[in-house]
């Protein structure tokens, strides 16, 4: 029995964010430490499929990870192969022999429901659980509890599809163009749309006329049937890491300046337009308040072992809550773990912290549920 602890890395996943999490994935592979872990790459491809990355473990042995994982392989069945993993241990291994790392971002990864595979194969997993997961993916049930929580935010409506397709709904009819006069004299002059489950920006739009708006809407309709419209805020836009489980630690802050309009997927993972600042110029009593913040809603969201917390500082004052994301990209030009390093945590120990948290929190559960 090696005294290294299995990683799983899961990487890949259906939503489009795919290509994200398979480039996050090749670098928690390269700064995860052979000396303490075995290193177990499992990709979900486009279509659901998962298996074991072959091409990914032979170029993580070679030394030679290219820049994105291929997700094809090896068919690899989750719950038997993890019991198999478990059983391999044997009875007598130390809590933790064996740990999942999803870094499968947005839905179908991000949402709860892979967490709730990983629940029933009864593993300890690094970040939130099922709940956490699924409150925070669902940016319209997040914003509802942290209004609950007295959390400040930028003002919002909530569209079902239904009221954007089918009959009467049209571009032209009077009750759709309603809509958009009501959506724009409440909110705008200038609005975001996005859809309510997906991250990295995918399917969001800014509109600043019915027009674009009703193209907003579609556009964020693609990609899930519950749809957010937010007024747009002037100002800038700061995040921060959290990193634990009851009592988080939180990062100083980092500020994102986009290269466009608005910070944009393109922005994120494809141009080095946006400038992304460690250490912004803002006075210690923001700061201190922008971090009790994060940490009040990433406990009001049931968040665990990491959470990235987005935050807009308004022209006008206002500190506002923009969204809580719990599996951050860990790319190179990512922020979470960027602010992790600005503080002293290397990427590496940064990897063995989320480890141990999972492992601790997964012993708290089972003892909690009679195990």
């Amino acid at each position: 029995m090696s005294s290294r602890r299995r990683l799983v890395v899961l990487f890949g996943g259906r939503s489009a964010e795919h290509d994200v999490s398979c480039v996050s994935a090749r670098h928690v592979l390269a700064a995860a430490n052979p000396d303490r872990y075995e290193l177990i790459p499992i990709g979900i491809d486009r279509e659901g499929r998962w298996a074991y990355a072959d091409a990914a473990a032979d170029a993580l042995a070679a030394g030679n990870l290219p820049d994105r994982l291929d997700p094809t392989g090896t068919t690899w069945d989750p719950l038997p192969r993890l019991a198999e993993l478990v059983a391999q241990a044997g009875p007598d291994a130390e809590p933790g022999s064996l740990i999942v790392f999803p870094l499968v971002h947005g839905p179908l990864g991000e949402d709860g429901t892979l967490q709730g595979l990983l629940e029933l194969a009864d593993v300890p997993y690094v970040g939130s659980g099922v709940l956490g997961s699924a409150l925070a993916m669902d940016k319209l049930a997040a914003k509802d509890v942290l209004a609950h929580h007295g959390i400040a935010q930028a003002r919002y409506r909530a569209i079902h599809a239904d009221r954007l397709v089918g009959p009467g709904t049209h571009a032209n009819s009077d009750g759709y163009r309603a809509l958009l006069v009501e959506l724009m004299a409440d909110l705008g002059p200038t609005l975001f749309v996005k859809p309510a489950n997906m991250g990295s920006s995918v399917g969001v739009s800014r509109a600043t006329d019915e027009a674009s708006l009703a193209e907003a809407l579609a556009t964020a309709a693609l990609y899930d049937e519950w749809v957010v419209v937010e007024e747009a805020i002037a100002g800038r836009e700061i995040e921060f890491a959290v990193l634990g489980d009851r009592n988080p630690q939180v990062s100083g802050p980092g500020e994102i300046r986009p290269g466009a309009t608005f910070y944009s997927y393109a922005d994120k993972y494809e141009t080095d337009a946006a400038e992304l600042v460690i250490d912004p110029d803002l006075s210690p009593e923001v700061i201190v308040g922008f971090q009790e913040m994060a940490a009040r809603a990433y406990l009001a969201l049931r968040c665990a072992g990491m959470a990235r917390v987005d935050f807009f500082i308004a022209d006008d004052g206002r500190m506002l809550c923009n969204e809580v994301n719990t599996i951050p990209g860990f790319t190179p030009i990512s922020m979470y773990p960027r602010l992790w390093q600005a503080a002293g945590l290397t990427y590496s120990a940064l990897i063995d912290r989320l480890v141990d948290l999972a492992v601790t929190r997964h012993t708290r559960r089972r003892r909690n549920t009679g195990h």
